[in-house]
């Protein structure tokens, strides 16, 4: 064990800086007249307990009807390009064999129908999107609701002052408390329903970015494939000498694909206003297409409305219609992203622009082509272009192109930022976070992503080739994550809602037996593409789940070696040891008392900066923790050591870069803690004394108000304790700031089985080689770095 080599370099904060953090005491300074209740005064009593119960509320915040409508309209853009572009492919993907009955038509009509009625609009619209996490949704945020009520996380980094935190707080419903309290306690007690979850949470992930690779292949495809109809010299591709040699079609698409890559640098934000008035054209033109398809060839095909469709369906094609129910469900390909972008809307635009645009829309387009498709048997391998008026044919054609480039963007970007929530919670390895929109909250690009993905959608491109092999694989990335959002709500409804067990019951035979038998129909095309999802999903959750593994090892070595505040009092009384002018701040995951790392750079370093900061940066499962509520500090007594203990706590989609330096905001935030924490220590001493020594419980003291000012405290000796500190931090803060992070070598213990040694010894410590180094994901000034080695046998 060695310390690390790299160079340190004290350097004094600029001066602007320092003026900024003086200027800051100096307004806060005062305290007269300050009043505080006693709840707010009590604090608990270290960073060391498990979080409790919490209470408040959660939800989006009321907005004007302009606002909504305005909202409604960029959410078209956004959220409804993948599902609004699957009448490129949904009749050709289900007949694959053609059309062996008119009726047949008529049957896949009504599955259709039906299909988008009961689950975008019911499930997705009135029901999943209540299940957002204070505005944001997506597999992690049902999760992370899930996480906050029940103990189920595997870290035991839950402190009872998250509870606190506005945005942690859930609305709680007072009737069917059994229920809801047995299934919380079995969740809570039961270690395999711990890991299931986890699991599933990173399945639903895993799956969301394989729609990152697959949305953009069968969309753009779809989309070129138009040009056969123009020409004859552009083809999909052909054999020679057993050997098959991409098209046209297939390198146009890959040559879209990579220059789709390569502008995503520039963030949606860039090209995002004509997103809303092309997918709007779009969804104009599809509907307007298929009213004159369904006037000029069959109006009768609005008898599929009629249920009975599906049932003489089944009965005349039995397992073929079962097969079948694979292209089908590509209708509602891109529903998951109209609940994963919520929190770049609202729950109101996202049902006003669902049901007064993006499904009348999809029906008459269905409904239009099921009519041409009565007159025209031949034609359903290229429904969609062939249904088209020869007048309107060209412009259809663009649009067609730019409404699969766009689907394609918002599920890249959607990839990206549930790998960011991933990533937040310790499931993912570091990777470099661009925000790349200082206006809309949660567009990020991740550069190590987005060229992997890039790869992957031309490899999946070239090999697959047509858009009915890409779509088998396609169906069951949908499927699952639809799946897997439905166990998940079906929780959050028995523990957190505290729904009728009618209406669960109700839920789960409608909804979920629909969304079985889709998904037994996509898995028995598994060996024709079907593989390629839950391979890519089996890969990323070997990588997902062996970080996650050694992320928690590491934290229970660091909680069982923790250094003690008496011995943090001892290292410093030592007489070896010299205090130097400077603060240090020293970088951990724990938040449970003072790391390891500090009594072994002690024991190798015989200086100690004047003031001393242990820094744990903490992800809370929440989408977003106010500035004002992220910090948060304890001493480490007594107080004339000047060393202090800070948890910064971010949701899992806020940025962790800063604006402004971050070692700036700590001392700001600093500064407001020690004014803070002497008028606490005097409002309490005060309390006390008034009430014999005793401190007042919480009901007796609810609503009582402490007055700091006048005979209860002598506010000049406030203020000259106050100045006292924070002139000792100033100074601290002019001499240099060093940052000290741990260098840790990670192995397997003595004894440890195989398995445990090849994932830690091998595969984790493969992936942190070749990945980005913390400093670097802070931010960090290399120029005021140091590193310390140290080997955690876990």
């Amino acid at each position: 064990m060695s310390i690390g080599d790299e160079a340190i370099v004290i350097t004094n904060a600029p001066e602007e800086a320092t003026q900024g953090v003086e200027e800051s005491s100096t307004n806060q300074l005062p305290l007269k007249g300050k009043k505080l209740s006693w709840n707010k005064l009590r604090r608990y009593d270290s960073l060391d307990i498990e979080s409790n119960k919490f209470n408040g509320h959660h939800g989006h915040q009321a907005a004007g009807w302009s606002v909504v409508f305005q909202l409604a309209f960029q959410s078209i853009g956004v959220v409804y390009g993948d599902i609004g572009t699957s009448p490129l492919y949904v009749y050709s993907s289900t007949f694959t064999e053609g059309i062996k009955h008119n009726d047949d038509i008529l049957g896949v009509l009504s599955l259709i129908i039906y299909t988008i009625t009961l689950i975008p609009l019911i499930k997705y619209v009135f029901i999943v999107l209540r299940a957002n996490d204070n505005g944001d949704g997506g597999t992690f945020a049902l999760y992370s609701l899930i996480c906050r009520y029940a103990k189920v996380g595997l870290t035991p980094s839950q402190q009872a002052e998250d509870g606190d935190i506005s945005n942690f707080r859930l609305e709680l419903a007072n009737n069917r408390l059994k229920r809801a309290s047995r299934v919380k306690s079995s969740l809570e007690k039961s270690r395999f329903a711990k890991y299931f979850l986890l699991f599933a949470a990173m399945l639903g992930t895993s799956m969301v970015i394989g729609d990152g690779v697959l949305t953009p292949s069968i969309s753009v495809l779809s989309a070129v494939s138009g040009l056969q109809e123009a020409t004859s010299s552009i083809t999909q591709g052909y054999s020679h000498h057993s050997v098959y040699v991409p098209g046209k079609i297939v390198w146009i698409s890959v040559a879209i694909l990579v220059l789709l890559f390569s502008v995503q640098r520039f963030g949606t934000d860039k090209v995002g206003y004509s997103f809303a008035p092309v997918i709007s054209i779009w969804f104009i033109m599809i509907s307007g297409i298929g009213v004159y398809n369904f006037i000029k060839f069959d109006p009768t095909v609005i008898k599929a409305l009629n249920p009975k469709y599906i049932i003489d369906y089944f009965q005349r094609n039995k397992k073929e219609a079962w097969i079948s129910l694979g292209g089908v469900v590509l209708a509602i390909t891109g529903t998951e992203a109209m609940f994963a972008d919520l929190g770049h809307f609202s729950v109101r635009s996202i049902q006003i622009s669902m049901c007064g645009m993006t499904y009348p829309a999809l029906m008459l387009a269905y409904i239009g082509q099921a009519a041409f498709l009565r007159k025209n048997h031949e034609l359903v391998s290229n429904t969609f272009y062939k249904s088209i008026p020869h007048g309107v044919y060209w412009p259809m054609f663009v649009v067609a192109v730019l409404a699969a480039i766009i689907a394609s963007q918002a599920m890249i970007s959607g990839a990206f930022s549930i790998i960011q929530q991933s990533l937040a919670l310790g499931c993912f390895p570091r990777v470099k976070i661009v925000h790349t929109s200082a206006k809309y909250e949660g567009q990020v690009y991740i550069p190590e992503v987005n060229y992997l993905l890039m790869l992957a959608c031309v490899a999946v491109t070239v090999a697959f080739r047509t858009t009915t092999k890409i779509g088998n694989a396609y169906g069951i990335a949908v499927v699952f994550v639809m799946t897997l959002t439905s166990a998940f709500l079906i929780l959050v409804m028995i523990m957190i809602w505290k729904t009728s067990i009618l209406l669960v019951i109700l839920y789960i035979l409608i909804v979920g037996s629909v969304e079985i038998l889709y998904l037994s129909s996509v898995l028995y095309k598994f060996d024709q593409g079907g593989y390629l999802p839950l391979g890519f999903a089996a890969f990323l959750m070997v990588i997902m789940f062996i970080w996650n593994d050694v992320y928690r090892r590491k934290y229970y070595y660091e909680l069982d070696h923790k250094v003690s505040p008496t011995k943090v009092k001892e290292i410093i009384d030592n007489g070896n040891l010299c205090r130097v002018p400077g603060l240090a701040i020293f970088y951990s995951e724990l938040v449970h008392g003072i790391p390891p790392i500090f009594k072994h750079y002690a024991e190798n370093v015989p200086a100690l900066h004047s003031v001393l900061v242990f820094v744990s940066i903490k992800s809370l499962p929440i989408s977003k923790v106010p500035m004002e509520e992220r910090f948060l500090f304890r001493r480490v007594q007594p107080n004339d050591l000047n060393v202090f203990r800070c948890v910064v706590r971010y949701g899992y989609t806020d940025s962790q870069n800063e604006q402004e330096p971050f070692e700036r905001i700590l001392v700001g935030k600093l500064k407001e803690f020690i004014r803070d924490d002497i008028l606490y220590s005097a409002a309490v001493q005060n309390v006390e004394e008034k009430n014999g020594g005793e401190e007042p419980d919480n009901e007796s003291a609810n609503g009582e108000y402490v007055n700091i000012e006048g005979e209860r405290v002598n506010n000049e000796r406030q203020i000259e304790a106050v100045e006292r500190e924070i002139e000792v931090l100033d100074k601290a803060w002019c001499a240099g700031v060093v940052h000290l992070m741990g260098e840790n070598e990670v192995i397997a213990g003595k004894g440890a089985n195989i398995g445990k040694k090849v994932v830690i010894d091998y595969a984790y410590n493969f992936i942190r080689r070749n990945l980005r180094q913390q400093e670097k994901v802070f931010d960090i000034p290399h120029q005021r770095l140091l590193k310390v080695g140290m080997t955690y046998e876990l």
